[in-house]
């Protein structure tokens, strides 16, 4: 309800803004007259016209005014009493009035679909009202953040991945060899949230991170089983590296990668089997979970794949270029 005072009539008939604006307050409002007090607990006591004289507009402009010359008039006559629409609630923000405009996601990720509507806005409305401007907020702020998080976790995880495999196994050629594994876990964990139809978000990256990490487990187990198959073979030469030849450097190679299947399969399985049941999930906190472990199960397939039938191949393919061109075998001490 606007009440739009009339500064002309108020002063032909002697009145104040203050004078109407305190009866419109009595009346529609409540004026505050004093406190009672019931035990601890204290309610102030406000005076306002019934609800018989301020139910309709009409009511309203009828509201009586006591003036010194004129008597009582009408609200109408000093003021203009209309409906009009607006906000529901008045917000301010950084000392600026703020409207909020909702809307959801679904079916989509969030990133390209504020980014289409920006591009829509823009084209609509090419040119703001001076004072006004247009800030995306919610979820969407959250996105920004962890992204900008991620492209600096990214890199350090997998520096640190390195640095840790270099310091197992003190060789930068076995530490890049054990790097390979991550993009065939990349493959599994990319075609898992595809088949379930997630969206790529923050919590899908952390999974795939974690994702990392479990892909060179597993293929830090393989190589250490295939360096101790060729500490074997050397030991076998009586700790010659001259004399070995090619075949028994395959055959060592599948003894170390077949003999020893088991604990690998154990690693991936344990693995499996702690993640799978959140799947199916449906407790609190299951929606989250379910991002980060799709990546994980995925990866956790098709990294496997590699480990057990991809990597025992490249293995061999770089002792045999160690043995044919350097003449020797290069193989981790029997302590590692």
């Amino acid at each position: 309800i606007d009440i739009k005072i009339n500064k002309d009539e108020i002063g032909r008939y002697g009145l104040s803004v203050d004078d109407v604006n305190t009866v419109v307050e009595s009346a529609l409002g409540g004026m505050k007259l004093t406190t009672t007090i019931e035990g601890r607990q204290r309610f102030s006591v406000n005076a306002r016209y019934g609800q018989d004289f301020r139910n309709n507009l009409e009511s309203i402009r009828r509201l009586p005014l006591q003036t010194m010359n004129f008597g009582s008039i009408p609200l109408s006559s000093v003021a203009d009493v209309q409906l009009s629409e607006g906000p529901p609630m008045i917000n301010s923000e950084n000392a600026m009035l703020r409207g909020a405009v909702l809307f959801n996601v679904r079916d989509r990720d969030l990133g390209s679909t504020v980014e289409e509507a920006k591009k829509r806005i823009d084209s609509k409305m090419a040119k703001m009202p001076k004072g006004y401007y247009v800030e995306w907020s919610g979820q969407y702020e959250n996105l920004i953040r962890g992204e900008q998080t991620l492209k600096m976790i990214m890199p350090i995880v997998l520096i640190v991945i390195f640095l840790s495999m270099y310091f197992a196994f003190n060789s930068y050629r076995e530490a890049f060899f054990n790097l390979i594994s991550i993009p065939f876990a990349l493959i599994g964990g990319v075609f898992m949230i595809s088949i379930w139809g997630v969206n790529l978000s923050v919590a899908v990256a952390v999974g795939f991170i974690a994702l990392f990490g479990l892909a060179v487990e597993t293929g830090i187990v393989m190589v250490i089983y295939l360096n101790d198959a060729m500490v074997q073979l050397v030991a076998k030469n009586g700790n010659s590296r001259e004399t070995i030849t090619n075949e028994e450097l395959r055959e060592y190679v599948i003894y170390g990668a077949a003999k020893r299947l088991r604990p690998k399969i154990m690693t991936v399985c344990v693995t499996l089997f702690g993640l799978v049941p959140i799947l199916w999930s449906h407790g609190v906190g299951s929606d989250m979970m379910k991002p980060i472990v799709l990546p994980m199960v995925g990866g956790v397939f098709t990294s496997a794949i590699h480990i057990l039938l991809v990597t025992p191949i490249i293995f061999l393919m770089q002792k045999e270029w160690e043995l044919n061109k350097l003449g020797k075998i290069d193989v981790l001490d029997a302590s590692h």
